[in-house]
């Protein structure tokens, strides 16, 4: 194959990548009500991504904490790589999240209630037998960890993630 072949193809498919990506980009719906630069984020997501791809997924925040810590975080995967995932192997992070007590745990513990004494005064968190029994769990899920003896903290790498999910869940 020839040099000026070899080009002539590698501009012929530059030309369809970019047909298809304007059709996509002109078919979608517009955005009446949201004003410009609203999805900068997503905009710049789909720069990235292969045009022909199956897209990727993007979460990520700022946080600062009523204890004064503040996390930035992303994280971005292809869909490809969640669709070919084993999603039970994930069942237990999520059942971990699946309880109220553990919901309540992790929003005291990120609000700065740590210390296991502080979070047994708690009435609803139950017992101090219940309240291990929560804790364990969530630390094998991955969701606390614990900072030294009898003091909890949610992992800066999960603090997002975990507004994520709830924020994905709200009502």
């Amino acid at each position: 194959m020839t040099e000026e072949a070899s080009l002539a193809d590698r501009v012929a498919t530059l030309e369809r990548r970019l047909d298809a990506l304007t059709a996509r980009l002109t078919s979608a719906p517009a955005e009446t009500s949201v004003p410009a630069g609203t999805f900068w984020a997503l905009d710049g997501l789909k720069q990235r991504v292969d045009a022909e791809g199956a897209g990727a997924v993007l979460f990520t925040g700022t946080v600062g904490l009523p204890t004064g810590e503040h996390y930035d975080w992303q994280y971005g995967t292809p869909v490809e790589g969640l669709f070919g995932a084993d999603w039970s192997a994930w069942a237990d992070r999520l059942a971990a999240l699946g309880h109220p007590v553990r919901l309540r745990l992790l929003h005291r513990i990120l609000g700065g209630v740590r210390t296991t004494a502080e979070l047994a005064a708690d009435e609803e968190l139950g017992t101090t037998g219940q309240l291990y029994h929560h804790l364990r769990h969530l630390v094998s899920a991955g969701w606390l960890q614990s900072e030294a003896r009898g003091r909890y903290a949610v992992p800066g790498d999960r603090v997002v993630p975990l507004l994520v999910i709830l924020s994905g869940v709200r009502t």
